[in-house]
């Protein structure tokens, strides 16, 4: 009976903690932290920044986790609407074609993945990082997010 019991409270205590969380904010906290990323690649990809592998390898493992965390972070029904401070929003898009918005974030971490192996000096990074800067991030952003003009 008690094991029952603690199986039950426990489930209770699962619900409301996922029902506390809040996917937009969670969603948009992990793409802000991608971005802060690619600010540091763009730079070391410009020559404002030395290159450096450690954090090449970073920029790579952040982008391949953003994208196995990304997908669970848009529910149906969780689109937000733009503010003053953060003019981007999701596409209904995300929502009439998910096995496509999924299946560009299992390609950006397996590009991610591949990218953070195979990079060991400018001229490899700068040629990962443009390539998904152009291909995977540029192409989700065309088709699934919305700027409030």
């Amino acid at each position: 009976m008690i094991r029952i019991l603690l199986s039950v409270m426990a489930f209770a205590l699962g619900i409301t903690i996922a029902a506390a969380q809040d996917p937009i904010k969670e969603r948009k906290d992990l793409m802000r932290g991608l971005g802060d990323q690619a600010k540091i690649g763009g730079a070391m990809a410009k020559g404002d920044e030395p290159f450096d592998l450690a954090k090449a390898q970073k920029i790579f493992a952040t982008f391949a986790e953003t994208a196995s965390k990304a997908p669970a972070l848009f529910p149906p029904n969780s689109n937000d609407e733009p503010t003053a401070q953060d003019p981007y929003t999701a596409s209904p898009k995300v929502w009439q074609d998910t096995n496509d918005f999924k299946s560009r974030f299992e390609k950006f971490g397996a590009d991610a993945k591949a990218a953070g192996a195979n990079v060991k000096d400018i001229e490899t990074f700068k040629a990962a990082f443009g390539s998904i800067g152009k291909n995977d991030c540029g192409g989700c952003h065309q088709d699934y997010r919305l700027k409030k003009s």
